[in-house]
């Protein structure tokens, strides 16, 4: 599965394959509204846009360990 189609909303599994996490983590960061990557609500349906999920790909960039990465400038 890839980024490409940006026409495609993603499932919460969907996403979670992309991202290399668990379903439960991006439901877990949904209630507590952590920095996990934005999403769609379609009535009950959670959806994510491909595009924030490469933005949230991006934000987790780092160049080492102790690199506090771009939302610490």
């Amino acid at each position: 599965m890839d980024l490409t189609d940006k026409g495609k909303l993603r499932t919460t599994r969907e996403a979670a394959e992309i991202l290399g996490l668990s379903p439960p983590t991006l439901e877990t960061w949904r209630t507590r509204k952590s920095d996990g990557p934005r999403f769609v609500r379609l009535g009950r349906a959670i959806r994510y846009r491909p595009e924030d999920l490469a933005i949230f790909i991006e934000r987790g960039e780092r160049s080492s360990r102790s690199d506090p990465g771009s939302e610490a400038a």
